[in-house]
């Protein structure tokens, strides 16, 4: 199952090289979990008084395509290979993924 595959995140949020970084997760889920900790962590940094960050799903999906390069490489067991993904996969996922977030609310 897709979900559950080992998955790097690559992210180039500036325009120079040496600003990429990668994480690597268990699952997508936990991937894009990672890409929502990145934006709150800049939300942070920008807002350093604040106690309480709260954001909108269009706000992070601006966020993500400011970014220089975002994309992802999810295992795929029956191939052994790592398939790349773009920034429009990963939204798509995050999308899906808040949304369940949010229905366990009620």
């Amino acid at each position: 199952m897709l979900l559950q595959s080992h998955t790097i995140l690559l992210v180039q949020p500036g325009q120079r090289p040496e600003t990429r970084t990668y994480s690597d997760y268990e699952s997508v889920n936990d991937c894009m979990e990672g890409v929502c900790k990145i934006y709150e962590e800049h939300l942070k940094r920008r807002n350093p008084n604040t106690p309480t960050i709260t954001y909108d799903i269009s706000q992070l999906f601006d966020f993500i395509d400011q970014l220089a390069d975002l994309s992802c490489l999810v295992y795929q067991k029956s191939t052994n290979t790592y398939a790349p993904y773009n920034k429009d996969w990963i939204k798509e996922k995050i999308y899906v993924l808040l949304r369940q977030a949010a229905g366990q609310g009620d």
